[in-house]
């Protein structure tokens, strides 16, 4: 019963964001017009990079895996599937469910290996940590190439602030764990656990490889946003595709609803309106955009949630016990050499 009432805490938030879009809102027979005008060869392209980006963040996070925990690793499949299940979550539940749903559902494939939540709920922290060099270079070119409006420059800059502290903090806390481990010989803690999951950043090539990843991912959702303009008859630079993109996701970094929706087309379409682009026509190019990349997250990973088993309903209270009914405890579990040694 509790679950439920937690569950329903996001729909009046979502009915003030659905009141404030209509009292607000554009010019919907022209939001409709931009609707029919849509080239769909460009929506198809900004399917397959949106695609093509979710291939390389689920290889970046796999990296970060197989530093964090002792061998046989986990096969690429099962942690592709995991991860499509966390982007379904994220997009069909408020908050970051996803990301500990993905891990729930790697769990259930690591049978008798003990304190392995923690140790991928690390991981995930540090896969997430690597978005910052690339979100950081994009900030940076969208400052120097695009017509950013005032309103937008705090906000985009204290998020690039939090974002490097919080890389700085992972790095620190790798490298303690390396200390540790060769101190007490043995992982005994829920935070030592979850520690190891960031072995990733004390091995500078894994942590390239993962970065370079991270690095493809953006470059392709960047690319998507492009096409998805051109798909909605918004001929503009890469630069305000940069621009879309950056404000995108400082208007998703804490959903307070799923998706967002309402806050993130306001947070699209102001800007374009410098470009010369319609108001209307923004929010039904931001509309059409979270549709773009809902498509990916939904329809991949109700693939995968079907073939882990699952259903939504099972989605929200997910149980990370394995499938042989073993215990997660912190007991003692064998532990990779590279999670061992620092540097």
């Amino acid at each position: 019963m509790r679950r439920r009432w937690q569950m329903l805490i996001p729909v009046p938030l979502l009915g003030v964001a659905v009141a404030l879009i209509i009292w607000h809102g554009p010019n919907w027979k022209l939001v409709r017009d931009a609707f029919s005008a849509v080239t769909w060869e460009w929506v198809a392209a900004a399917i397959g990079l949106n695609l093509l980006s979710v291939l390389a963040r689920a290889f970046a996070w796999d990296t970060a895996i197989r530093q964090s925990i002792a061998r046989p690793h986990p096969r690429f499949p099962l942690v592709f599937s995991a991860f499509s299940v966390g982007l379904f979550a994220n997009a069909v539940l408020p908050g970051r469910v996803g990301e500990l749903a993905r891990v729930a559902v790697l769990r259930r494939r690591l049978s008798g290996r003990k304190g392995a939540t923690a140790t991928l709920v690390g991981s995930v922290f540090a896969h997430r940590m690597f978005d910052v060099f690339p979100a950081v270079a994009l900030v940076i070119w969208v400052l120097l190439a695009a017509k950013i409006p005032r309103w937008a420059l705090t906000s985009i800059a204290l998020v690039v602030v939090i974002g490097l502290l919080l890389f700085l903090t992972t790095v620190i806390l790798a490298r303690r764990q390396g200390r540790e481990s060769q101190e007490a010989g043995r992982v005994r803690s829920l935070l030592v656990r979850a520690r190891q999951g960031l072995a990733i950043m004390r091995s500078p090539v894994a942590a390239g490889t993962a970065a370079s990843f991270q690095f493809g991912g953006w470059i392709c959702q960047l690319f998507a946003v492009w096409a998805a303009m051109e798909a909605f008859g918004i001929h503009l630079p890469i630069a305000a595709a940069g621009l879309v993109l950056v404000l995108m996701n400082v208007a998703t970094i804490f959903p307070l609803w799923p998706g967002n929706f309402g806050l993130v087309q306001i947070a699209i379409a102001f800007p374009l309106v410098n470009y010369g682009v319609e108001y209307a026509h923004g929010v039904a190019f931001g509309i059409g955009l979270q549709a773009i990349e809902a498509s990916v997250g939904v329809g991949v990973g109700l693939v995968f949630l079907a073939r882990e088993g699952l259903s939504y309903a099972t989605l929200r209270d997910i149980d990370d016990t394995p499938r042989d009914g073993s215990g997660d405890t912190l007991e003692e579990e064998p532990v990779d050499d590279r999670a061992r040694v620092a540097g």
